[in-house]
């Protein structure tokens, strides 16, 4: 580990300390065992190797999210339309698991396939209104956020509803051939194509921004616009290849959601994976590395928060609360690690 990568890894890891001890002082002021409560979350999440397995499936479409976000971020592009993306991506797996037939693993493909075009497409799309309509990304991934959303909502109780039944719950059950495969490890279902997915979608991206020459250009636009235009680097074009290939990990994302997990498509399919990723690209300081084990730690608190209410009686909200106040404090200590590194700078020009 380089001195620079240390200076910022050290920031964060004394505000998660800092972090835990507040809520295990928010878990006393409730009446709970504050370390009794902490071993409940990760038993809830990692106490058997089903919990493992679910763990697994919850965390491989965060992990594909997040990287997808890494690949926007490295251009300069707050990709917030990262859950419609993640929805169209489903809503393309989910028609070909309804409408084709063909063998297990062929159809398991396509679907993986499909889901990579829907949401490489709807990112395609904020990219071009950035690029060629002058539309900010945020307010344009916003909107089509919302425009995804509806168009699940319209295909569940529209032309996909379920025979005889006008309900939000999901359309019908997928083919099992369609079902993304598992393998039976101690008993338990491991999401094994999931996980391979998002291990492949990071490793890739970290490889495609670390040494690659499309990664080196594509984080020159996104530091200096001006100065990779002036040299010779298309800037709309990385960009909106960056939207490309992060509404693509988004795409098979919202894939392992309708094949790996609900098995259906349902109208919140997204699971608020992708502004939660935005999280963790920011707590992991834009790098791909760091995505895996904090996407990891986001995905056993919310898992295992279930146990603080069935064995302590606390409302599983709380899970949420300690997410948040580890957010919190992990974005004030990288500002005021980052003032105190400017001061350190402007003393160090004032003196002769």
């Amino acid at each position: 580990m380089t001195a620079r990568s240390t200076n910022r890894f050290v920031p964060t890891v004394v505000a998660l300390a800092y972090a835990l001890l507040v809520a295990m002082v928010l878990l006393a002021l409730a009446g709970a065992p504050p370390i009794e409560a902490l071993l409940r979350i990760v038993d809830g999440s990692l106490g058997s190797w089903d919990r493992v397995a679910a763990t697994l499936l919850a965390w491989s479409p965060l992990v594909l999210a997040s990287a997808g976000l890494v690949v926007t971020f490295a251009a300069g592009m707050w990709n917030i339309g990262v859950e419609g993306q993640i929805i169209m991506g489903a809503i393309a797996a989910s028609w070909v698991a309804r409408e084709v037939s063909a063998d297990a693993a062929i159809l398991v493909l396509a679907t993986i396939v499909a889901g990579a075009v829907g949401g490489a497409l709807w990112a395609l799309l904020a990219g071009v209104l950035r690029t060629h309509g002058g539309v900010n990304e945020i307010f344009g991934g916003l909107g089509l956020d919302f425009l995804a959303a509806g168009i699940a909502i319209y295909l569940v109780i529209g032309p996909w509803k379920r025979q005889g039944v006008a309900s939000t719950s999901g359309t019908e059950i997928f083919p099992d051939a369609s079902f993304m495969p598992t393998m039976e490890l101690f008993g338990a279902d491991i999401p094994i194509v999931a996980v391979t997915l998002a291990i492949l979608g990071t490793v890739g991206v970290y490889f495609l921004l670390r040494g690659t020459r499309f990664g080196l250009r594509l984080k020159a636009v996104g530091r200096s616009p001006r100065s990779a235009f002036i040299i010779g680097i298309p800037n709309n074009a990385y960009i909106l290849s960056a939207f490309l290939v992060g509404g693509a990990l988004a795409g098979v994302a919202g894939t392992v959601q309708v094949t790996g997990f609900h098995h259906k498509l349902v109208p919140a399919i997204s699971g608020g994976y992708g502004f939660l990723g935005i999280l963790v690209v920011l707590l992991a300081g834009f790098s791909a590395k760091w995505i895996g084990p904090i996407a990891l730690f986001f995905i056993v608190v919310s898992a295992g928060s279930t146990q603080l209410e069935l064995r302590l009686d606390l409302d599983s909200s709380f899970g949420g609360v300690l997410l948040g106040v580890i957010v919190l404090f992990v974005v004030f200590g990288t500002a005021f690690s980052q003032q105190r590194a400017k001061r350190r700078a402007d003393t160090a020009g004032a003196e002769p």
